[in-house]
């Protein structure tokens, strides 16, 4: 049963460590591309970014990997490209609007996605945010020292909620001298007897 839980704790605390780690390579790429590509953030819902070379429009969506979203998700993406695109055709001085997915990492090539959004992985990407071929690997450095940051995070949470179960499971499921009831973990997970 430990390992078990043990199991769950880390599938849980696991989605949580990806959710933060994707926002971190968000936030750099938006960082980055601010710096290099004199970009804004986006004042449209689902873009992050926008910036302009000559008279192209660029509106960037940024997510840490490919399986990202479900299809309301894509749906709602699509929606806000198109949204910030009916926009921004509205000013004489830009000539094309570009939607980009970028994906801060994998191997992917570049496609065209929906028809009309441009999805960018990996090295690609970050070449599109920074200008330079190798910033991709430049980056590893930074990252390692936020993954060091994330795993003793994740330790100590994972320290914390195993206390509280253990504590939890002791005042509902044991006797005074700590012995399992099993009666009352059976009841807790299958009674549902309704006459």
């Amino acid at each position: 049963m430990g390992h078990s839980l043990s199991s769950i704790l880390d599938a849980k605390l696991s989605s949580s460590e990806e959710e933060i780690f994707g926002e971190f390579l968000e936030h750099l790429a938006i960082f980055v591309a601010g710096k290099t590509r004199g970009a804004t953030k986006s004042s449209a819902s689902g873009i992050d970014f926008e910036y302009q070379e000559d008279r192209t429009r660029y509106l960037v969506s940024v997510k840490s990997g490919l399986n990202w979203g479900n299809s309301s998700q894509w749906k709602a993406l699509e929606d806000s490209f198109k949204t910030a695109m009916k926009r921004i055709k509205q000013n004489k001085e830009i000539a094309d609007v570009r939607c980009i997915l970028g994906v801060s990492y994998g191997k992917q090539k570049t496609i065209a996605k929906k028809g009309f959004i441009t999805q960018i992985c990996g090295q690609n990407f970050w070449h599109l945010v920074s200008g330079n071929e190798g910033f991709y690997i430049q980056i590893v450095e930074p990252l390692g020292h936020r993954a060091k940051e994330l795993n003793d995070s994740f330790k100590q949470r994972k320290a914390q909620l195993i206390n509280k179960f253990t504590g939890e499971f002791i005042r509902d499921f044991c006797d005074k001298k700590g012995a399992i009831v099993w009666r009352k973990v059976i009841e807790f997970n299958s009674g549902n007897f309704q006459p």
